[in-house]
């Protein structure tokens, strides 16, 4: 991975202020740092246990989570938790923007804020290495554990596919990639919409997308401090270890987190469940929402 590179990001699109629903959300003081975060669905009667997604990046915020509508889906069983890690949005960086301590440490700040003994966790791309990295330190606050286009166990191990999938769009990122490195504000939009056209299995999704994606939320600094402390860990032999219920999700043609990625966490997971989203690329809730929602909430639901 390029640590610095479009490439180096495992999300990086937003969609513009006029696509993104109004939000109502609120922050809390956690640690020294203001977390910023957004509840949908019932304020209260519901038995279930909140779902806290994790956002992809690092770096980014969770706006474009909202590029699809499955959240609110989900939302009508329970209450849906977006937010926005320390240093990206409206949350505060603190004293460290970007060490996996930190963000685990936030994350439990939430939930404990939440008034909640255990959640569901879901996670994806980036998001994805944080939940597991959550779930190991704290396995009995995860009731049930969702992974969707993760990075790998070991960072520097997730797969990607441009090169073989798109070598010709690689080599017009190539051909600005000196000049984006050095501050050109053109040279870097261009290589970032050359990276977006990367993500999607259907071309029309993706036209979709690149004709909306506008104005990122993205923090180089929380991307660069997390890109060099990952390095570290190897969260594989702590996934053997995990008890609760897991599904593990990749689509099919995700060419940014390779869905042999995927299948490696899944079998590392003692009992998880694996799920294949055929017309997806890296964003199955965005491609394939109807069955995303029905798979996700099937598993939440379903006694173990």
């Amino acid at each position: 991975m390029r640590r610095c590179s479009v490439l180096a990001v495992l999300l990086a699109f937003a969609v513009p202020a006029t696509a993104r629903p109004a939000e109502s959300g609120q922050t809390f003081d956690a640690g020294g740092v203001k977390l910023y975060y957004e509840v949908l669905g019932p304020s209260g009667g519901s038995p279930a246990p909140p779902l806290v997604v994790a956002n992809g990046g690092p770096g980014f915020d969770h706006q474009y989570l909202h590029v699809s509508g499955v959240w609110g889906e989900l939302a009508k069983d329970r209450r849906v938790v977006l937010y926005d890690q320390r240093g990206t949005g409206r949350s505060t960086a603190g004293a460290a923007p970007g060490k996996l301590t930190d963000q685990i440490a936030d994350l439990d700040a939430l939930r404990e804020h939440l008034g909640v003994q255990q959640i569901d966790l879901m996670g994806h791309s980036w998001g994805g290495y944080l939940a597991m990295a959550y779930t190991a330190r704290h396995p009995d606050r995860v009731r049930r554990l969702v992974i969707v286009d993760s990075a790998a166990p070991r960072w520097g191990d997730t797969l990607f596919m441009f090169k073989e999938f798109y070598p010709e769009r690689v080599a017009s990122q190539d051909a600005v990639a000196f000049a984006a490195e050095l501050g050109d504000k053109a040279a870097s939009e261009a290589s970032m919409q050359v990276y977006l056209s990367m993500l999607f299995y259907s071309p029309e999704n993706r036209d979709t997308f690149l004709a909306a994606a506008a104005g990122l939320h993205y923090s180089a600094d929380v991307n660069h401090a997390l890109n060099a402390d990952l390095g570290r860990f190897d969260l594989g032999p702590e996934l053997l270890k995990l008890k609760m219920p897991a599904l593990v999700v990749t689509g099919r043609y995700d060419a940014n987190v390779a869905p042999a990625t995927a299948w490696r966490i899944h079998q590392a997971i003692p009992g998880s469940r694996f799920e294949v989203f055929e017309k997806s690329g890296h964003l199955p809730f965005f491609e394939e929402p109807a069955r995303f929602v029905e798979v996700v909430r099937g598993f939440l639901e379903t006694t173990p």
